[in-house]
C-alpha cells in the first residue's frame, strides 16, 4: 500500500513538527502511530520518507529518513488566464491544471475581466491538494493577479501564445505543439474574450495567435485544453 502523502513548506532539518491540520489528519483520521511512515514533499522537487516519533494529534513530530530529488517536469508550461466570475470554475481549473503538470499560473486582469476577490491562501491549498492527489512533488507557482499588459512584458518563456475567438488569422495550437521545443506560456481571456486592442498588443510582443479547436470554449475549459496540448507533447 502506498504511503500517505503530505506537504510541508521546507524539508531541511532531520526532525520536523507537522502543522495542526496535518497532524490531526495523520493521527486522528489515518490513525498513524509512533514508528509509522508517511511521505512528505516540499513542492520544490524533494520527497522524503518520514517516521513518526510523536503521535500528538496537534503537533505530530517526524524524523526524516531517505530523501529523493525529482527534476522539474518538462516541458515547462505557464497558463496566464483571466479570473472568472464563478469562483468554483476557476478553482476547478487550478485543480486540473496542477494534475496535468502546469508549472506556473498567472491570474490575468483583462479589460473584460469581472473582478472577484482573490483568496491566495485558499487557492494555493487547492494546488497543494491536487499535487498530492496526483503524486507529484512540484507545486505550481500561483502568481497574484496581474494586468494583462504588464504580464506581456514579463518574458521568461521560449514560446508565447494567445487564444482568442475573433475572426483574425490564427494557427492551430494542436499542430504547433507537435514541433515545440522548450517552455511555453499561453494567454487565455475572460468570458467576453480579449478585446481587439489586447490582441494587437500581444501580437506586437511576438505572441502567436492560436485556436484551441473547432468550438467556442469557456475560459476554464480553454485553459485546460491549452495545458494538455502544451504539456502532453
Amino acid at each position: 500500500m502506498a504511503l500517505p502523502y503530505f506537504y510541508i513548506n521546507d524539508i531541511v532539518a532531520d526532525t520536523l513538527t507537522l502543522d495542526e491540520d496535518t497532524s490531526k489528519h495523520v493521527v486522528q483520521v489515518l490513525r498513524k502511530k509512533v514508528g509509522d511512515d508517511i511521505l512528505l514533499t516540499d513542492g520544490k522537487g524533494t520527497k522524503a520518507i518520514a517516521t513518526i516519533t510523536d503521535d500528538n494529534r496537534k503537533r505530530c513530530a517526524v524524523h526524516l529518513g531517505s530523501r529523493e530529488r525529482e527534476e522539474e517536469p518538462q516541458p515547462r508550461v505557464c497558463i496566464a488566464i483571466s479570473l472568472i466570475k464563478n469562483a468554483s470554475r476557476f478553482e476547478w481549473f487550478l485543480e486540473k491544471a496542477t494534475e496535468i503538470g502546469v508549472r506556473e499560473i498567472i491570474p490575468l486582469l483583462c479589460e473584460r475581466t469581472e473582478k472577484e476577490k482573490f483568496r491566495h491562501d485558499r487557492l494555493n491549498n487547492i494546488l497543494i491538494s491536487a499535487m498530492l492527489q496526483s503524486q507529484q512533488c512540484w507545486l505550481p507557482v500561483l502568481q497574484n493577479p496581474a494586468d494583462f499588459g504588464a504580464v506581456l512584458k514579463w518574458g521568461g518563456y521560449d514560446h508565447q501564445f494567445i487564444g482568442h475567438c475573433l475572426p483574425e488569422e490564427r494557427r492551430s495550437l494542436t499542430q504547433l505543439s507537435k514541433d515545440l521545443q522548450g517552455s511555453s506560456i499561453v494567454y487565455i481571456g475572460p468570458e467576453g474574450d480579449f478585446t481587439k486592442e489586447e490582441i494587437e498588443a500581444a501580437l506586437q510582443h511576438n505572441v502567436t495567435a492560436v485556436m484551441l479547436g473547432d468550438t467556442r470554449l469557456r475560459t476554464e475549459t480553454a485553459g485546460i485544453v491549452a495545458a494538455i496540448l502544451l504539456r502532453c507533447r
